[in-house]
């Protein structure tokens, strides 16, 4: 279809073994799975065998003895997407890069190199990090606040695309009869002064092909989702139903408009956890099976990430969210809502809240055959919830491929999503233009 704001927007988010947290346990999983090059090459290639617009990395700067196994050892996401692109030719390739312990000089020129290897299938999925114990890791006795860390972004985003636009297009002349390497009147010193970061510039990498890689971002709080109005082309979010879904979509789409930004230029992709089957009593079973996995002390340790840190063991596993009295937290505020959201609506006990979050780790849980997950993406899709997801499956490669097989084909059928890919780049497969440098206005 040409018109590709009528299309489903589809990542997958390759997490190691797959996002159950243990589901490196299972029976079918590759224990290895977040350190073996192959296994991810296989992945990347099914992933394009499904025409997905893009994979996604995440990333952290931090772990502990309590961190999911498929964070504790994996690998950086630049060297391992710099692989993948050469064993695809089409699939968007996404990776995670902190604004609070990077510089944007280092992050836009790692970018701009990504986008030259892939030709121009790059995105960069924004995060201020929210792991307090990432501090220690760079030399700094404590993590930034909240509200500074977003600040922070807004100017480190600003910077990156400054320098992505350092050369202009036709910059480079190359010409070996005058000696005529690249014309000086096209290369520009960005000369940034601002209240977090002093550029000089000019960057020494060529304008990335797809002028700007996409940039991507997660945040769902209120400072979050401004920083995603004002500067996301893609929104990662965690959204646990259809009505939530469409508030969040709705309160960012509007604040898009703020900023003087076209809604329909900002994809809201939540993340859904599909757990597939023939039939529903089959995949109920697949997902209890997954459930029975989790040692509760890897459930609350993770839940405790979400709660700020807090120190669950000495709270009985039939405790009520409301037991813990928690005051104050500095991590993901968003997340930390979900979760509040998820107990007190669902009256969950301590051992039922772990191990619903421990599992998607906050997002959208869904059993059931592939035509029933077609129909819930599909009503999301309709009635403004989403404009695409990120698929995240509970075990891998098991969970991409049944995605691949048997859910793109009803997708397709619909006239929901694409069944060839109609450009190159990233840009391309999400329907956005091309940025203009702005030394050209």
């Amino acid at each position: 279809m040409s018109n590709q704001r009528k299309h489903l927007k589809l990542g997958v988010f390759l997490a190691g073994t797959g996002h159950h947290v243990a589901s490196w346990r299972h029976p079918n999983a590759q224990a290895d799975g977040s350190i073996n090059l192959s296994y991810f090459q296989q992945l990347a290639q099914t992933a394009e065998r499904g025409k997905l617009d893009m994979l996604f990395l995440a990333d952290s700067l931090s772990i502990s003895q309590k961190s999911h196994p498929n964070i504790l050892a994996r690998f950086e996401p630049f060297t391992l997407l710099t692989s993948l692109a050469n064993v695809t030719s089409k699939i968007g390739l996404a990776a995670t890069a902190s604004t609070t312990y990077s510089e944007p000089f280092h992050i836009a020129r790692q970018f701009a190199s990504l986008d030259h290897i892939s030709q121009g299938r790059t995105g960069w999925n924004v995060v201020t990090s929210s792991i307090e114990a990432t501090a220690s890791n760079f030399s700094k006795d404590e993590h930034l606040e909240h509200s500074s860390r977003y600040k922070r972004a807004e100017e480190f985003v600003d910077v990156v695309k400054g320098l992505w636009d350092s050369w202009e297009d036709s910059a480079l002349i190359r010409n070996k009869d005058t000696g005529e390497f690249f014309a000086k009147e096209q290369l520009h010193t960005l000369n940034h002064k601002g209240e977090f970061f002093n550029v000089r510039g000019p960057l020494n990498v060529p304008r990335p092909p797809q002028g700007h890689p996409v940039i991507i971002q997660a945040g769902s709080s209120e400072p979050g989702q401004h920083l995603a109005a004002k500067t996301a082309e893609i929104i990662f979010t965690a959204q646990n139903n259809l009505k939530d879904a469409q508030n969040f979509y709705k309160s960012v789409k509007d604040k898009a408009l703020l900023y003087g930004r076209d809604p329909n230029e900002i994809s809201i992709m939540p993340g859904i956890f599909p757990v597939i089957a023939d039939t529903m009593e089959q995949a109920k079973v697949k997902y209890e099976e997954l459930q029975d996995l989790i040692l509760p002390s890897i459930g609350l340790s993770i839940l405790s990430e979400y709660l700020g840190g807090i120190d669950l063991t000495h709270y009985s596993l039939d405790s009520k969210f409301e037991d813990l009295q928690i005051e104050h937290i500095n991590g993901v505020k968003s997340r930390y809502e979900l979760v509040k959201k998820l107990a007190e609506s669902n009256n969950l006990t301590l051992r039922e809240l772990y191990k619903s979050v421990a599992g998607s780790r906050g997002h959208h849980i869904f059993i059931g055959t592939p035509q029933q997950l077609v129909d819930k993406l599909e009503e999301w899709f309709i009635n403004k919830g989403a404009d695409g997801f990120n698929i995240m499956p509970p075990l891998l490669p098991e969970g991409l491929d049944l995605f691949v097989d048997q859910v793109v084909p009803i997708l397709q059928q619909r006239g929901l999503f694409r069944k060839e890919y109609e450009g190159h780049t990233l840009r391309d497969h999400l329907g956005l233009q091309k940025p203009v440098n702005r030394y050209n206005n």
